[in-house]
């Protein structure tokens, strides 16, 4: 029930029950009772109309303190990660600029584009007025600074564990003042975030190669939130251990790792099959056809529709156990 028609109805309730021992015509009744209710209620919707002014001061994922004089009304996007994550905490229709290949939800395909990771159109930027913009620190390093040189509120967000989806959502939701929405999709994400853990729990651990790109190979170490995804599931990142977020490896390292399973995120119709069968025909997940696609989409978009790859991930290395 909207807050207004609650307050309505409990005034109305409460004057009813007082004023029905009131002697008099029915008309004074309601005359009285107009009188006490339509103060209160222009009070509450006041109380409602500013609860989304009041000014904001919130911590964004560089430990910076990023003030609002009042809740983003204008948002900008910088990956599709962060536009999705933003419909998912209610605010989708303040979003007036997203960048490139920003397809979920569908509304999100009608928002204008301002480039993306590789180029941001800043003259654009400027031009929509945004009061907010959302960024990601590892894929806009670069071009943080020069929004923030333009005068615009930047709130930059990471995720490197499953957890940090439903802190983010919340965080979104009080940027936007759509805290009800994103706190319900915050719980519903680690309700079913903890059903998965405690279902793999204890599980025996299975190596796991990931692979996100095949010309040159790279996959993903021990800080990044697949990584987190694969432990959840009860395997081992073969390469959690290498210095940077996203190292590129070779040949050799991958044949000597040897794992039991190969977890792609590249699209089948790039060829990445031929791939194994052609240059590492030796290695188990090879020899055992334990080699599995996860859509991109899920698994590299760090929103609630993560845990999609969490639960595919978390069957595709049961099936490695059960067939060993």
């Amino acid at each position: 029930m909207r807050p207004v028609l609650l307050v309505t109805n409990v005034i109305f309730r409460f004057s009813r029950n007082r004023f029905s021992r009131i002697r008099g015509t029915s008309a004074i009744r309601h005359g009285v009772l107009a009188l006490l209710v339509l103060p209160l209620l222009s009070c509450a919707s006041i109380g409602i109309a500013t609860a989304a002014d009041i000014p904001l001061n919130l911590t964004d994922d560089r430990g910076r303190s990023i003030h609002l004089e009042r809740s983003a009304r204008r948002i900008i996007s910088l990956s599709p990660s962060i536009t999705e994550l933003v419909y998912a905490a209610g605010a989708g229709d303040r979003l007036v600029g997203v960048s490139s290949r920003s397809d979920y939800p569908a509304a999100a395909r009608s928002v204008p584009e301002i480039g993306d990771a590789a180029g941001l159109d800043l003259e654009r930027i400027a031009m929509l007025k945004p009061d907010l913009v959302i960024g990601w620190r590892s894929g806009n390093a670069a071009d943080i600074d020069r929004l923030e040189k333009l005068g615009l509120p930047v709130f930059v967000t990471e995720t490197t564990r499953l957890e940090d989806i439903p802190r983010l959502l919340r965080l979104t939701g009080q940027l936007a003042a759509t805290s009800t929405q994103a706190e319900a999709v915050a719980r519903t994400y680690e309700t079913e975030l903890q059903r998965l853990k405690r279902n793999y729990a204890g599980r025996q651990r299975v190596s796991v190669f990931l692979l996100i790109w095949q010309q040159p190979l790279m996959t993903v170490n021990g800080s990044h939130i697949i990584s987190d995804m694969i432990n959840l599931c009860g395997g081992a990142n073969i390469f959690a251990s290498a210095a940077i977020l996203a190292p590129v490896i070779s040949a050799e390292s991958l044949l000597q790792a040897d794992p039991q399973a190969i977890i792609s995120g590249v699209l089948p119709e790039s060829g990445v099959g031929k791939l194994w069968q052609q240059q590492f025909p030796q290695i188990r997940a090879v020899r055992n056809k334990h080699l599995f696609f996860v859509h991109p989409d899920l698994l590299h978009r760090q929103t609630p529709r993560m845990l999609q790859a969490v639960k595919a991930v978390c069957e595709q290395l049961e099936r490695v156990r059960s067939e060993q």
